[in-house]
Formats: C-alpha cells, structure tokens, sequence
C-alpha cells in the first residue's frame, strides 16, 4: 500500500531536501578548500625538500672534488707527467663567454683540465670535451700549451669510464680510501 502525500508533506521534503543539499555543497566546499590547502602544503614542502636535495648535492660534490685535489698532482706525476702547478675553480671570460674548470693542473708545456662529478655520466664527459675546446678559445695564455682531459668521480660505471677512455681522457675514480687513475699504461690521451 503506497502512502499518499499531502502538498504539505511534499514542500516539507522539499525543503529537507534542498537543506541536505546545501549541507552537502558546504562539505563539499570545505573538503574542496582543506585539499587546496593541502596541495599547497606539499607543494611547498617539496620545494623545500629539492632545495635540500640541491644543497647536499653541492657539499657532495665539494667533497669529491676536495678528495680528487690533493691527488691529482701524485697521480699524473706518477706517469711520468711532470705536472707542478695546480689551481681550483678556474673562471675564464672573454666577452659574454665564460667558463669554470673544476681543476687545471699544468707544468711548462701542458695543461689538464679536470672535471669533477660525484657520479659521471657520459654526459658529463660529452660536456668536457665541448668544454676544452672552448678553453682552447678563450684561454689566451695557453695558446703555445698542449692541452690535455681529465674526467674524476666518485661513481664511474665502467662504460662511462671507457668511452671516456675512448675520447682520450684520463679517467680518476675513488679506489679504496683514495683516488686512482683507470687508465692503463698504454693509454695516450688525446690533445686539443
């Protein structure tokens, strides 16, 4: 048996209705401004976190390069290159070019520029052969002087420390406590 309604009992539910309805737009809407509002925290704390991320990963790469320094002068000297001069940081500018070497190291008549990566890609490697030549153009008083590469790293994975081989570039890693030349005695590096 259906119950019948009475106009008054369909406006009353009527009205229950749209008042439900409303409640339901209010939560809808509060639900809708804490996601907003939680959004914009993770956005923020994500930003947060990268600038961290980028922070370490800048002392992580100050901490190579400062285990490559002292070495490299031993390592090089150690194959027969006598290297005696060594300088960090190295910004050259000629005009609106500029560019930084991590480390040249030189003697009388060579140069090697050495980059530091806490883990070496072979784009890192594509990036110093383009950044040698470009020494070649901006370093003036370098002219006369053989140049020679160097590629260093915390982490080498093999096939990075061979094409690097490949392009005539020296190869320095970690081994053991201390850093250690790849390359075998055979090797001849390239000169630009």
């Amino acid at each position: 048996m259906t119950q019948a309604y009475t106009p008054e009992d369909v406006w009353r539910l009527l009205g229950e209705l749209l008042e439900a309805q409303k409640e339901t737009e209010r939560r809808f809407q509060e639900t809708e401004r804490r996601f907003q509002e939680t959004e914009r925290l993770l956005r923020e704390e994500a930003r947060q976190l990268n600038q961290q991320i980028g922070k370490l990963g800048n002392r992580l790469g100050e901490f190579v390069e400062w285990q490559v320094r002292p070495a490299v002068l031993r390592l090089f000297q150690s194959r027969g290159i006598a290297v005696s001069q060594l300088y960090s940081d190295v910004i050259l500018q000629d005009g609106n070019e500029s560019l930084e070497i991590d480390l040249l190291v030189v003697n009388t008549g060579e140069a090697f520029l050495v980059e530091v990566k806490t883990k070496l890609s072979q784009g890192d490697v594509d990036e110093h052969l383009e950044r040698i030549a470009k020494f070649r153009r901006l370093a003036h008083q370098y002219r006369g002087t053989k140049l020679l590469g160097a590629v260093a790293g915390m982490i080498v994975p093999p096939e990075v420390a061979r094409y690097a081989y490949r392009q005539g570039l020296f190869v320095l890693a970690q081994s053991g406590n201390g850093v250690a030349i790849l390359n075998d005695r055979q090797f001849q590096p390239r000169a630009w």
